[in-house]
């Protein structure tokens, strides 16, 4: 623990004339909460009411008379958003408020690497750094439940162990330059539609084995400064003013000692917001909730309302001083952080670290016939909108103002000799490209009727070496887009039919599948190669053209179940998304009939063979691995098993391979999932190179959350453990017990 040395002097102690003095040695957080205290107990009533609530759309005061700056928070998770004007979501007009898009965190979550978890939080810090924004509202850990939730490209896929592994460096790199993370949305926040309505009924078990592991990690973990509230509502009370969601699980269970944000116009009640955990309340409009309000801000929640109450002797600031104790602690942390580097914006570095972050994540669908990667000197057609739709702006509070984006087109163009790269527009989809007064990119305008354009893709595609079509979806409403889930799991703008036309026309074909869901692909069979690019940030176009060309070798695998249909789900199987509503109260009841069978837990169970499973990813080159191998068969409750395999790069490159641990529990008093992601490395080798890994498993990765006790339990039995390449893809068991 990091030690302040502190000099003091003693008053009536004199030697020779001078003050004596003595070295005392302060823990640092000590030092932090004795300045805390000091503070508190010199705050007036008003002071400590400010504090507490927003003062515009993204900042909430300091206390001037004691030198404490505002605080500034910022939308991420994926760059630092332009700033707005004070009380409007429009454009300050600013120049310097560019940034560099880093990949949207589902291709985070590919790469399934947390140094880039790591590269990433720390790169985005910097940017915030020279921002002057203190709080970056960020990452989201909310679990990929259906392929319909509009917000999943903002989340780190469906498997809680995986989020877990990844938020944290994320976290830690981001709070490692003085630059607080507000991790969201806590919790349950599942689905979009309807979003400040969803009261969701879940188990108890379903709760801390799925949606809580990667939020209780960023906290226990990664040490998280804030979190934020969900929208939505659990056991009838909504998340931002949750009595067991904030006081019980978060600051008990976890003794979080952060701030808990409401999301913007999430709070609804004064005194469950007192009683119930909420710290910091923040709002949409210019009262919370509604727009309009004269003296704004002192309409909140937790600003007039609350200080009445007080005065009236309902409340003590009993729980308004341990309010204002968090606040403080984050203004030290981040605001009051003598230690925060400078920062900067639009470095090289942090196009470098978007283009790597970007790499590592593009996912390899299929390549038969070795399709991919494309030599040189290829007659190549690029057809489809998303080659030439900027993907940084629109689909919510993640929408940025970019200094650059590379598109796909483009970075085609770039890679391969100009003159052999012929385009074809093939479908209109949306053609805005603006999103909160920031205007951005081409035209995207069309006058061509959708026939003309199926025929000049066609025509050029029978003359072409290699068709790369790139569509998918945008972050158009109703698409990949906050506020609201799809409506169809198909792609729209009749892209399917597009699709089988240029496959008749040339069976040469790449399909580039740009979104941050899984979509349908009942063209599958008739396309011998399939990409999946997610949203990737400034360095999109740079980082396409690399895998296409084979300048980097893919190395992302699937962080979440890639369905053949919306039945593979559990939550559409059950009938459980979207939910029902109970009209007298406005509220929507949706039941998690699927409990803990999320995803690759779901298809397991049930026996279904999904278009592509949980891990999935190719390469272009070749591994061999060996049987696995356990240094001992019994293990007992404080010990540790360790589980080794050697892999071997087979082929002709160099690559990258993510080793998948997956438990399952032969002998348990409880249904549990056939196995359980409980491990995974990413390992680079070069042709010919063999290395061994090793896999610890100790007793958390045997439990599972038992609702009678309220607590994790191993059970003593026997148990297996594989190690393989996807879901889908594992090798032999290694078998032990647990006595």
């Amino acid at each position: 623990m990091k030690k302040i040395f502190i000099t003091v002097a003693f008053i009536g102690i004199w030697t020779l004339g001078l003050k004596a003095q003595l070295p005392v040695y302060l823990d640092e957080n000590q030092q932090i909460e004795n300045r805390i205290e000091d503070a508190l107990s010199r705050m007036t009533l008003d002071e400590k009411i400010a504090v507490i609530h927003a003062q515009s759309k993204f900042s909430s005061p300091g206390v001037k008379r004691l030198g404490f700056p505002d605080l500034w928070t910022d939308d991420g998770p994926h760059g630092v958003r332009p700033d707005v004007l004070w009380d409007e979501w429009e454009q300050a007009g600013q120049t310097n408020d560019s940034c560099v898009a880093f990949p949207a965190l589902t291709c985070l979550a590919a790469s399934w690497n947390p140094e880039m978890s790591a590269l990433y939080g720390e790169s985005l810090a910097e940017e915030a750094l020279y921002r002057n924004k203190n709080v970056m509202l960020g990452p989201g850990v909310n679990i990929y439940r259906t392929p319909l939730c509009g917000r999943n490209f903002e989340y780190m896929g469906e498997d809680p162990f995986l989020a877990s592994q990844m938020v944290v460096p994320y976290v830690k790199g981001l709070q490692s330059k003085g630059v607080a993370s507000c991790v969201k949305h806590y919790a349950l926040n599942n689905d979009e539609e309807y979003r400040h309505q969803v009261n969701v009924i879940v188990s108890e078990r379903a709760l801390h084995e799925i949606y809580l592991p990667a939020f209780k990690a960023a906290v226990t973990e990664g040490g998280a400064w804030s979190i934020m509230g969900a929208y939505n509502l659990y056991k009838n009370q909504h998340n931002c003013h949750n009595d067991i969601m904030l006081n019980k699980i978060l600051k008990q269970d976890w003794q979080f000692d952060g701030v808990v944000v409401s999301d913007w116009g999430g709070c609804h009640d004064t005194e469950e917001a007192i009683k119930n955990g909420l710290d910091l309340e923040f709002g949409s409009w210019t009262d919370g909730l509604t727009m309009g309000a004269t003296n704004a801000y002192d309409q909140y929640y937790l600003a007039l309302a609350y200080k009445k109450l007080i005065k009236e002797g309902k409340y003590t600031t009993k729980e308004l001083d341990e309010k204002v104790r968090r606040v403080l602690r984050l203004f030290f942390r981040t605001t009051m952080n003598r230690n925060r580097p400078m920062g900067f914006l639009c470095s090289e570095s942090h196009y470098e670290a978007a283009l790597k972050i970007a790499t590592e994540g593009i996912v390899l669908l299929k390549n038969d016939n070795n399709i991919l990667p494309i030599s040189n000197g290829k007659r190549i057609l690029v057809v489809g909108e998303n080659a030439i739709k900027m993907m940084t702006v629109g689909g919510g509070s993640s929408s940025l103002k970019v200094q650059k984006e590379i598109l796909p087109l483009d970075g085609i163009r770039t890679r391969f000799d100009k003159s052999t790269v012929e385009y074809a527009r093939g479908y209109v989809g949306d053609t805005v490209q603006s999103y909160n007064g920031v205007t951005v990119g081409r035209s995207l305008y069309e006058s061509r009727s959708e026939s003309q354009l199926t025929q000049e893709a066609v025509d050029k595609a029978r003359v072409a070496d290699v068709v790369i079509f790139i569509g998918g979806l945008n972050k158009s409403d109703y698409q990949d887009c906050e506020g609201h889930d799809r409506k169809q799991y198909g792609l729209p703008y009749n892209q399917d039919k597009l699709i089988e036309a240029l496959a008749a026309a040339n069976p040469n074909i790449v399909v580039v599948n740009i979104s941050g869901n899984s979509v349908a692909m009942p063209w599958i069979n008739k396309v011998p190669s399939v990409v999946q690019a997610w949203y990737l940030g400034s360095e999109s176009g740079e980082a396409i053209a690399s895998v296409l060309s084979g300048d980097v070798n893919p190395s992302g695998k699937l962080p979440f179940t890639w369905y053949s249909d919306l039945n593979q789900c559990g939550a559409h199987f059950t009938g459980s998304y979207p939910g029902v509503w109970r009209p007298a109260h406005d509220i929507i009841d949706e039941e998690y009939k699927e409990d803990i069978f999320v995803g690759y837990r779901f298809t397991d169970k049930n026996k279904l063979k999904p278009l592509f499973p949980f891990g999935h990813g190719l390469s272009y080159t070749t591994f061999e691995i060996s049987e696995p191998k356990a240094d001992k068969n019994i293990m007992t409750e404080n010990d540790k098993i360790n589980i080794s395999v050697t892999i071997k790069n087979t082929g002709k490159v160099s690559g990258s391979e993510v080793l998948q641990l997956y438990i399952s529990d032969l002998q348990s008093s409880v249904i549990r999932p056939v196995k359980e992601l409980k491990g995974f490395q990413k390992v680079y080798l070069t042709p010919g190179e063999t290395r061994e890994i090793t896999f610890s498993i100790d007793k958390s990765a045997l439990s599972f959350y038992d609702d009678k006790t309220h607590s994790w339990t191993a059970e003593k039995g026997k148990f297996s453990a594989f190690i393989g390449l996807s879901a889908g893809e594992i090798g032999k068991a290694v078998k032990f017990e647990l006595k």
